[in-house]
């Protein structure tokens, strides 16, 4: 039986086949325990555990699919949807694959400016936000002509002024090391990205979409928190809880020894050295933290 005749009744969930964004959501997808195991010859994996289909797919394509209802969710970056320019609801921010789409000029050069590219030439795989960015400053609406002219490239963008292709490219940037390499230097920022969660505006299969989306929210919670037990004097916690006040609240449990608490409490990692430190200060001990695998807000 051919693969296509069990995804009727499955979720699709469109995914980046490849690229600085795949391993990062093949790492989220187990972490929310969904289950597949991916042919190197197929781009269509079936959840094991759930009636889910994964659709590896360009990442550039996603929003399409998605926004024309082929797939219930999907992830990619949101400078691929706002180029794309489809509609879909973006969910989550995922904050992973962060860049910046940028304008980039050669560094020896003399443009200094984005309003000294008006009239020149400018290569772009982001051909629609870069047309969109220059109608505003060439203040012209939407579809008029442009004095500026933009041409597609869709890979190697960085060696289009270097061949005389372009006076200057817009291009997403992460570490910056690629521009430099190729002698250029950014000029302005069009666009900040990173992946997202996105969903058709008429999904098939709401009920098993939120669910997905509440599972993914649990992971990028346990990324972002860890659970910080203690033991302290009662009489210490007003102190102590404005340093660990919880997501929602603390959980303070009374201990054998009178007068002395429990407490349970999710702090942000990025502040936990810290936290520990003061915590120890003002009269806490057993001081313990615990990585979060995943959760429910």
């Amino acid at each position: 039986m051919e693969l296509a005749n069990h995804l009727n009744d499955r979720l699709l969930f469109a995914v980046p086949k490849k690229g600085r964004l795949y391993e990062k959501c093949v790492e989220l997808l187990r972490g929310s325990d969904i289950q597949f195991r991916r042919s190197s010859r197929l781009d269509i994996a079936l959840c094991t555990n759930l009636p889910l289909a994964l659709v590896f797919l360009p990442a550039a394509d996603i929003p399409t699919f998605v926004g024309e209802g082929k797939c219930d969710l999907g992830i990619t970056g949101i400078d691929q949807v706002q180029e794309s320019d489809v509609d879909v609801i973006p969910l989550l921010n995922l904050n992973f694959g962060k860049c910046k789409l940028q304008i980039q000029v050669p560094e020896n050069g003399d443009l200094k400016e984005p309003k000294q590219l008006i009239g020149k030439e400018i290569v772009s795989s982001f051909t629609s936000l870069t047309t969109r960015y220059f109608e505003q400053l060439e203040g012209v609406k939407p579809g008029e002509p442009l004095k500026t002219k933009i041409k597609y490239v869709g890979g190697s963008v960085e060696a289009s002024c270097a061949l005389g292709v372009a006076d200057a490219i817009v291009d997403l940037v992460e570490s910056g090391e690629t521009m430099k390499a190729a002698g250029l230097i950014d000029i302005e920022t069009v666009l900040s990205t990173s992946a997202y969660l996105i969903s058709s505006k008429h999904p098939q299969h709401p009920e098993l979409m939120d669910t997905i989306k509440e599972r993914i929210e649990g992971v990028l919670t346990a990324q972002k928190y860890v659970l910080c037990n203690y033991n302290a004097p009662r009489g210490n916690l007003p102190q102590l809880l404005k340093l660990t006040p919880g997501k929602r609240a603390a959980t303070v449990s009374p201990l054998d020894e009178e007068d002395w608490v429990g407490v349970s409490s999710m702090v942000e990692k990025k502040d936990v050295g810290r936290i520990m430190d003061e915590l120890k200060k003002q009269g806490a001990s057993d001081i313990l933290v615990f990585e979060i695998s995943n959760c429910r807000a």
